[in-house]
């Protein structure tokens, strides 16, 4: 439980659930890999801090728990994630580009770390850049820096990585704004697969924000499902991170979980 408890603080996204649904296209012409990746990119983050209220249902194969969250994210320099259970905190997570930072009320543990264990713990890379585009509805890597074999599979474009990699990945894209609908990585290896799908968004002023989000992930000891649904966002207002761990709790050690 504490493992995916652990995921669920650190990849937890951001979404607003307004009645007004931003049209999809369905892809149809063949692309390059580049115009697709382009117009992906196309689609600006115009933002200097993002404030999200959102509610969700996090389930693994012993527990479910509806949870809400409020996560604060000051662009490219650090996000900070409150959980709770009805209206108390039971945990918390700052992110930076150099460290995790996270504490959880359930057995008064927290763990302080960069993302190096905490990559080889949750079974796939991470950093800052990953973490902040999974909030906003962006492919997860810089597309820019791998070539990708192009498909047009159920009406969204495809773009998967080398076959003979040990990590698969695969980006899935509807063809009016490229907006990404669904991003997976697969570790044949380990057993491991991560999916993110993003079944909606919605256009703001700032920028085009999802929705809603699920994460299903999969690995030998167990499944783990985290569906999210934003209720209100908020942009530019000056925010604060406040962060610190209570008196008398535990520190975990990545070879300790």
């Amino acid at each position: 439980m504490k493992k995916y408890f652990v995921l669920f603080v650190v990849i937890f996204l951001a979404s607003c659930k307004p009645k007004a649904i931003l049209a999809e296209g369905s892809a149809s012409n063949t692309l390059s890999a580049d115009k697709i990746i382009e117009n992906h990119y196309n689609n600006k983050t115009d933002f200097s801090t993002l404030y999200i209220k959102a509610g969700a249902r996090y389930e693994d194969e012993k527990n479910t728990q509806n949870v809400t969250a409020e996560i604060r994210i000051k662009k490219n320099e650090k996000i900070l994630v409150s959980i709770r259970v009805l209206g108390i905190t039971m945990a918390k997570a700052l992110i930076t580009p150099t460290s995790v930072q996270y504490y959880e009320k359930i057995g008064n543990k927290y763990f302080e770390g960069n993302y190096e264990g905490l990559s080889q713990w949750l079974g796939t890379d991470l950093d800052y850049n990953k973490v902040q585009n999974m909030f906003l509805g962006k492919a997860l890597d810089d597309l820019h820096k791998e070539k990708y074999a192009v498909a047009i599979i159920e009406k969204l474009y495809k773009l998967e990585s080398k076959p003979e990699e040990k990590t698969n990945k695969s980006f899935y894209f509807e063809s009016e704004n490229f907006l990404i609908k669904r991003q997976e990585i697969n570790q044949p290896f380990q057993d491991r697969t991560l999916q993110i799908a993003y079944p909606d968004y919605k256009k703001h002023n700032e920028m085009i924000l999802p929705l809603s989000l699920a994460i299903d992930a999969r690995q030998k000891k167990g499944n783990t499902k985290i569906d999210i649904e934003y209720k209100t966002v908020t942009f530019n207002e000056d925010l604060s991170f406040p962060y610190s761990v209570p008196e008398g709790y535990e520190r975990i050690y990545i070879d300790k979980i």
